[in-house]
């Protein structure tokens, strides 16, 4: 257990060194090309911060060609900055092009910030989307509409001669005073011989 705390206590020593210098560092260069005062402090956070930023991105394993193109863009600047302070670079005459770059990085370091921010949950929730629509069930095909059945016309009526239905009347009566049931449409065609339309058609009357 103290092994481990004193690993741990020597990486840390170890961090906040490398941050102090190259905090030091950012702020000498950001000064000398012309970004006096409390510019000059913002200049190192704002490195450090898009560190962090680019840091976090690969530890969540969206989009790491994202996370690696910023954390070499925010590592450049302060390995830079500490290279140039090292008496490679005179302090009272800086070039052009690095009073150009010190001038162009806060609105590169605001555009990486950005997009590592606010990207990764839009992605995040494009991908949960995706995938709940590759999960969700297919819809139950609609099967067409069947049309209504035609209703069935009712057969022509059978004009019956007014004695024919006399006759079954009488026809009728004999059947119920011997069996003393109705007669049926079978039996009235079997007695007056006419087809089963007609026949029909003389029940239809008695």
């Amino acid at each position: 257990m103290r092994a481990q705390l004193a690993r741990i206590d020597a990486v840390l020593v170890q961090a906040v060194i490398a941050a102090a210098l190259s905090f030091a560092h950012l702020h000498d260069v950001a000064s000398a090309a012309g970004q006096d005062g409390w510019k000059a402090w913002a200049y190192p956070i704002s490195v450090d911060l898009l560190l962090v930023a680019a840091w976090r991105r690969l530890r969540t394993g969206d989009a790491k060609a994202a996370g690696w193109c910023w954390f070499v863009i925010a590592l450049t600047a302060s390995l830079g900055a500490n290279v140039a302070t090292a008496g490679l670079l005179d302090l009272d005459q800086v070039p052009a092009w690095l009073r150009i770059l010190v001038a162009g990085w806060p609105a590169v370091a605001f555009l990486g910030g950005t997009l590592l921010a606010h990207s990764s949950p839009a992605s995040h929730e494009d991908t949960k989307d995706q995938k709940d629509q590759e999960d969700a069930p297919d819809p139950a095909p609609v099967l067409p509409a069947q049309p209504a059945p035609e209703p069935t016309p009712a057969p022509p009526a059978v004009p019956v001669p007014a004695a024919l239905v006399e006759h079954a009347r009488k026809v009728a009566a004999e059947h119920r005073t011997r069996t003393g049931t109705a007669i049926d449409t079978p039996t009235l065609r079997a007695r007056l011989g006419v087809p089963a339309p007609m026949a029909e058609a003389i029940a239809a009357h008695l």
